[in-house]
């Protein structure tokens, strides 16, 4: 009888996943490398998450990416929290080490500025400050991020202003909080602009804050990539600023897993960005 090693298997874990775009993007970085493995949608609800994220090391899997509504409760199963999920308050990618142990980290930010850094490879981050809209999960990671790369000052909005508040106490004091109704003055002199909020999304509500105040030559990019591009950007285009989507965050944060899972460093580029729009 003939010892076969074992396919390594990755996937990515939701409720709903069915929209994912995750197994079209490591299955395309699969075969271009010729790499032995597979990813798979892996729809499993809250109830049954710690279970079955347990179990899939038995069944030959080396790691998952984790999504909505999972991230948070990640944290509270992981035996191994990097620094930068335990801050963001989220994880989004797993590591099984050979250990038994589950690491678990948050690749969203680099992955934020990885795109930045790609489609706008002059962009400045100390030029000036940073102003994000919407205080959610992927406000964490982006503000994080801003930070981390050198932004002074970060000026964010929320609907709910005491939600945006916390971000001041867990950031530290670079962190100055707008009213939502007064969000549009955040512009004034911000090199970077950043939608985080669903505000735009397809099948949601339309971006309506003025961006009167946008600098020429500023840099804007939105989270969301459903559309490619967005009405938020559309207006920030038309009134000067440099634009990213949001697809290419979604690639970069899958980079580090996938090479940490199957050992190849896999490259982003345009061949990439059409076979995951295709998807």
């Amino acid at each position: 009888m003939t010892d076969h090693p074992r396919i390594p298997l990755a996937g990515v874990i939701g409720h709903p996943v069915a929209h994912s775009r995750s197994p079209a993007l490591h299955g395309f970085w699969l075969r271009r490398y010729g790499l032995q493995g597979h990813y798979i949608p892996l729809d499993i609800a809250p109830s049954d998450f710690e279970a079955g994220l347990r179990m899939l090391p038995r069944l030959g899997f080396v790691g998952v990416n984790v999504t909505l509504p999972h991230k948070e409760n990640l944290l509270r199963i992981a035996d191994i929290v990097t620094d930068r999920a335990a801050l963001i308050g989220a994880a989004n990618t797993v590591i099984f080490r050979k250990d038994g142990k589950i690491h678990a980290d948050n690749t969203d930010g680099l992955g934020f500025i990885a795109n930045l850094r790609q489609n706008a490879p002059d962009w400045q981050p100390k030029s000036g400050p940073a102003a994000v809209f919407g205080a959610g999960g992927a406000a964490r990671a982006v503000v994080a991020a801003l930070l981390e790369v050198g932004v002074q000052e970060l000026r964010i909005a929320n609907r709910t202003r005491l939600r945006a508040e916390g971000f001041r106490h867990d950031f530290g004091a670079k962190v100055v909080v707008y009213d939502w109704t007064q969000a549009g003055q955040m512009l004034e002199g911000a090199t970077t602009v950043v939608n985080t909020t669903s505000l735009g999304m397809t099948g949601k509500a339309d971006f309506t804050i003025p961006l009167d105040g946008m600098e020429p030559g500023a840099l804007a990019t939105d989270i969301v990539y459903t559309p490619l591009k967005t009405g938020f950007l559309i207006e920030a285009e038309a009134r000067g600023a440099r634009v990213v989507d949001g697809l290419g965050m979604l690639l970069h944060q899958a980079v580090p897993g996938f090479e940490r899972w199957f050992g190849q460093r896999p490259t982003v580029d345009e061949e990439t960005r059409r076979v995951v729009l295709s998807a």
